[in-house]
Formats: structure tokens, C-alpha cells, sequence
């Protein structure tokens, strides 16, 4: 039966894919079996963050050596920008193996890349759509039975410059560029939202601004290196084995420490936190600094900061809780949630071995 394999790897800078090469050197990870990489790189996470771009030109220039142009296209290379306080950058690594049948679901993994958009559809309704037919596309291919077994749906789209701006003659959801990367989340996040039932309809005029319609267990991060959306849906399923599994929360502010606690005890129910870190193979979370200007009915100044974006705070915040909580620095923590989860929180999953039954 097909399993899945997760392979969380440090990185020095975004050039750094030495701990990738001597995975695919090893024999352990076939190059034409990988199916997704995650990376978390240390720019600033906007617009003008190059390190995107330049860990997928790496990621791609490494690859190019065992694959064909064809294999290549179909891995898909989510960077998300942003390592504050104290997140480590890291690669995540999906690949698919084989191992025997077990009678438990195990999780699953598939990536789907959308068309290319037309700076036009960027943040629309047009974006949600494409996303929503990707991520059925993804479960069937993984074999996830129902939107339930759906746990986590990572989205790396586009945003928009002023380049392509000009030339769609400005016919655009909005002219501000750094803006454009929230309506672009927002919209994946929609997409998937649609996908799992999670809203009934989409239109342009709710995204970004109806933060009552959000999804559980989307995550996506917008950069400048792509014009498609690639979504990387993650589950559990029948048709996989092996050890690993994968469980979701959402965190209903940036110190919800009770969410991330109960996922903890699901997966080590009863064992102290170190040995649950034993279990840890990924942490992925979205954070955001509440719309609202409070926590808990206390005020913050992350949205009033005019040197530093407000999702650089948040991320730097949220990956402290987790930090404290899972004992690990290397968290998948990408900023901007907007309809991700309620405003102020979002979406969290684990990925685990499966040592004790949830």
C-alpha cells in the first residue's frame, strides 16, 4: 500500500539543500517520490521577500539532477517567508513510499497545481474556484474518502505587483500589492472552504472582509515567484499505511494554548509533554494579529507598527506558544489568516507517528 513519509530537514539560508541531497544521496528518498516541499525561510514574508523565490530556484536546480521537466513540475515547492523571534528555518519534506496493509487509516498526501491566474482573478472569486476544484483533484488522488478526513490544506498562490497591475490595465481586487497578498490568501482560503463544505458560496465582495466565513483547516501563504496556485492537501485514508498520522485543531486567538494542548494529549493521551515531542514529526499553524486590536480584551499594537508588518509579529508570537508547548523551534508558523480560521486565530495541525490510537 502507498505510505506517506515526512522528513523535517534545518536549513542554513535558502540556498541551503544539503540536507535534502543527502536525503535523495541516501537511497532513502527516491527523488521521483517526492511529492511536496515545505520550507519556512528566514525574508520578511512580503511582498519583496526574495527568499521565496530563491529556495524554490534551489529546490529546482537540486531536483533537476534526478528528474525529468515533466517530474519536476509536478512537485510542489511551498516557501513560506518569515522566521521570527525564535522559528528555525526548516524544509518539509512529503514523499510516498510503500509499507503493509494496517487496519487503521493512515495519512495521505496529494498536490494539485491550479491554472495559471490572470492578474484579474487574484483575491476574487475566480481564485476560490480554482482552488476548490484543485483540492477535490488532491483528495481524489490521495484516496481521502470525505472532506472529515481532511486535515490540513496548504496553499501557495500568487500576489500582485505593480507590474502586473499595468498589465491588465489595472482591472485588479485592489491596487495596494501588500494588500493583495491578504485577498489572495483570503481567497484560497475560501477555495478551500467551498471544497469541505465549509461555506456554500463565495463572492468577491466577502473576501477579506466577511471574517465570519473562514475554514478549519486552511493555510496558505501568497509570494511573487508564481502565478498558479499549488495545494498540497493533507488527510487521513484507507488506501495508505504506515506510521504516521495526522490530527486538527484551530486556535481561537494567538495564545490558545488549550487547542494545542488537546492535540497533544490525543496523540499521547497518557504521556507527560516530552515523550508527545518524541511523537511530533510537523507542527503547521496559521497566526495573524486579531483585526480587532485586542486579545482577550486587551490591547495590541502589532497593526500599528509602520516598520514591521503586523504577520511578522504574529508570527513571531504564535511560534513562541508552540515553541513553549511542543518544545520545538522548528514550526511551520505562516503569518496572514485571513479566513483561516477566526479572525485573530487559526487553523493548527500535527503530524505524528502513530504509537498511541487517537
Amino acid at each position: 500500500m502507498r505510505a506517506a513519509r515526512v522528513d523535517r530537514l534545518p536549513m542554513s539560508g535558502p540556498a541551503d539543500v544539503s540536507a535534502i541531497a543527502a536525503l535523495l544521496r541516501s537511497g532513502d528518498v527516491p527523488a521521483d517520490s517526492v511529492v511536496a516541499i515545505l520550507g519556512k525561510t528566514e525574508g520578511n514574508g512580503c511582498v519583496n521577500d526574495f527568499t521565496r523565490g530563491y529556495a524554490v530556484q534551489s529546490l529546482r536546480a537540486l531536483l533537476a539532477g534526478y528528474l525529468d521537466a515533466a517530474q519536476l513540475d509536478r512537485v510542489s515547492m511551498v516557501m513560506s517567508g518569515g522566521t521570527e523571534g525564535g522559528l528555525s528555518p526548516h524544509w518539509i519534506v512529503f514523499s510516498e513510499t510503500d509499507a503493509p496493509a494496517t487496519p487503521d487509516p493512515a495519512l495521505a498526501v496529494a498536490s494539485v497545481a491550479t491554472p495559471g491566474l490572470s492578474p484579474t482573478e487574484i483575491g476574487r472569486e475566480a481564485q476560490a474556484g480554482y482552488v476548490r476544484d484543485a483540492v477535490h483533484r488532491a483528495m481524489a488522488q490521495a484516496g481521502i474518502a470525505s472532506p472529515e478526513d481532511v486535515h490540513y490544506v496548504q496553499i501557495k498562490c500568487p500576489l500582485l505587483t505593480s507590474e502586473r497591475i499595468a498589465a491588465v490595465s489595472g482591472d485588479v481586487a485592489v491596487q495596494d500589492t501588500l494588500k493583495s497578498m491578504g485577498l489572495s490568501r483570503g481567497a484560497s482560503a475560501l477555495g478551500v472552504a467551498l471544497a469541505l463544505g465549509e461555506v456554500q458560496t463565495v463572492t468577491d465582495a466577502m473576501i477579506g472582509t466577511d471574517g465570519g466565513q473562514w475554514s478549519s483547516r486552511a493555510s496558505a501563504s501568497a509570494g511573487i515567484e508564481l502565478m498558479s496556485c499549488e495545494v498540497v492537501v493533507l488527510g487521513m485514508s484507507r488506501d495508505w499505511a504506515g506510521p504516521l498520522g495526522i490530527t486538527h485543531s484551530v486556535m481561537r486567538d494567538a495564545i490558545d494554548a488549550v487547542s494545542i494542548q488537546s492535540l497533544l494529549a490525543q496523540i499521547a493521551p497518557d504521556a507527560g509533554l516530552q515523550a508527545s515531542q518524541d511523537q511530533l514529526v510537523a507542527v503547521l499553524a496559521k497566526a495573524e494579529a486579531s483585526p480587532d486590536g485586542v486579545i482577550r480584551g486587551r490591547r495590541h499594537t502589532m497593526l500599528d507598527d509602520s516598520d514591521i508588518s503586523s504577520t511578522r509579529h504574529a508570527r513571531g508570537f504564535v511560534g513562541g506558544v508552540l515553541a513553549v508547548l511542543t518544545g520545538m523551534t522548528d514550526l511551520f508558523v505562516s503569518g496572514g489568516a485571513e479566513h483561516q480560521g477566526p479572525p485573530g486565530g487559526g487553523p493548527l495541525a500535527i503530524i505524528y507517528r502513530k504509537e498511541t490510537n487517537i
